[in-house]
């Protein structure tokens, strides 16, 4: 049975301090993420944009445009929910990686799913121990039931996933407090060093062995987890990153267990990059973790 694909746009850049992510589904879809996946025999249908308000156009408030982003969310939500009702598979085209709230609690809502969040950051940060305040670095907090409590609730309160629900790849760039959380949280983090020393087939295997993928995998892929080299349109860059050959090979793993249900690919920054380069190989890893192989 061929993949059924529909593409939810989230442009939201409120997460964070570096405008410009709120571009990154445009540019991706410029990459004809659409066509590229009917070419693999897949059905899609990109069903635009969820509304989000623009950040110069709104009241920053306390924390951040805490409420926006809540409401955003909460749209986001609704839309994967929806999707996953009506027997699609989201791909959602970020923003900034706060919409990741909005995404996997919306995909958990009707089934019990294990989530691959790659990252080079740990996105688990509070309003406690965040030094920016920025939210784009709490998501996977959130989603695990601590922070603001607006964000916690959105779609249904409380926490969306334990810490056996998830795996971390590409890490080298954690706050002292995230390191701190994620060694007595039981999560299975994975750091460039893990990918170093035993390489990425081996990383991605022992983190889909330590994933209890009952209703199949969300990807949730940061761009920011490649190397600057590669994908240099990313606000956030931290040098010593996955190469193109291994998260291509990450994705071709994945795709091989025939599990992924969903994807988000956040935080393309095109002001930052150039010509298109970043957007374009996140639109080259969706269709490999999709089916495109090379033989």
């Amino acid at each position: 049975m061929k993949n059924r694909i529909r593409i939810i746009g989230v442009p939201m850049d409120l997460g964070q301090s570096h405008r410009g992510v709120d571009m990154g589904p445009s540019a991706i879809r410029y990459e004809a993420l659409g066509d590229r996946l009917r070419r693999l025999g897949c059905q899609v249908e990109d069903r635009g944009n969820v509304p989000v308000p623009v950040g110069d156009a709104v009241e920053r408030g306390e924390h951040n445009y805490l409420s926006i982003i809540a409401e955003t969310c909460q749209s986001t939500y609704q839309a994967a929910k929806k999707a996953v009702a009506e027997d699609w598979q989201p791909i959602f085209l970020g923003g900034d990686h706060s919409i990741a709230i909005g995404t996997i609690g919306g995909i958990t809502a009707e089934r019990d799913v294990s989530v691959l969040w790659i990252d080079a950051h740990g996105d688990c940060n509070t309003p406690e121990t965040s030094a920016s305040g920025n939210i784009h670095g709490m998501p996977l907090a959130v989603l695990m039931g601590q922070g603001f409590e607006e964000l916690v609730a959105v779609g249904r309160p409380g926490a969306k996933l334990d810490a056996g629900d998830v795996a971390l790849i590409g890490l080298r760039d954690l706050d002292a407090e995230e390191r701190r959380m994620l060694r007595q949280s039981g999560i299975a983090a994975f750091t460039m060093r893990d990918v170093d020393e035993q390489g990425m087939a081996g990383v991605v295997r022992q983190a889909l062995h330590r994933l209890d993928s009952k209703d199949g995998i969300h990807v949730s892929l940061d761009v920011d987890a490649l190397d600057p080299v590669e994908a240099p349109g990313v606000g956030t860059p931290v040098r010593g990153g996955l190469t193109y050959r291994e998260a291509h090979l990450m994705m071709e793993i994945l795709a091989d267990t025939r599990a992924v249900t969903s994807l988000d690919i956040v935080e393309v920054n095109p002001i930052l990059d150039q010509g298109n380069r970043t957007a374009k190989i996140a639109v080259e890893l969706a269709v490999s973790l999709f089916g495109k192989s090379i033989l």
